[in-house]
């Protein structure tokens, strides 16, 4: 929920990230968060889970979400006019109960 993507920002912010956006929204799906870190543009799904019972949040990202999020950042990059050569990275943060942790390039 927005609560645990308003607590990955303000993990990601600790990291350095710069957030551009919350929940991008367009018809192909959403993005969590879009930020820069450093000279990459970033695209964060956030994933939770309360306990490892059902596997870690970061598994949750499947191919199929995968995809979606690609066709997603690909619009966004169009609408905002960015260049082709912008660099780009697909990053998960995994919230498990009160540990958060970020894997850059997921995807």
């Amino acid at each position: 929920g927005s609560d645990k993507e308003q607590q990955a920002a303000r993990f990601l912010e600790k990291q350095g990230y710069v957030i551009r956006e919350r929940n991008f929204r367009c018809r192909s799906g959403e993005i969590d968060i879009v930020a820069r870190d450093g000279r990459y543009l970033v695209f964060v799904e956030v994933k939770y889970r309360a306990d490892g019972r059902k596997g870690e949040p970061e598994e949750a990202v499947t191919i199929h979400k995968q995809n979606i999020i690609r066709k997603v950042a690909r619009f966004y990059l169009l609408r905002y006019g960015f260049s082709e050569d912008v660099p780009c990275r697909f990053d998960v943060v995994g919230i498990r109960g009160e540990e958060i942790r970020v894997t850059k390039n997921a995807f």
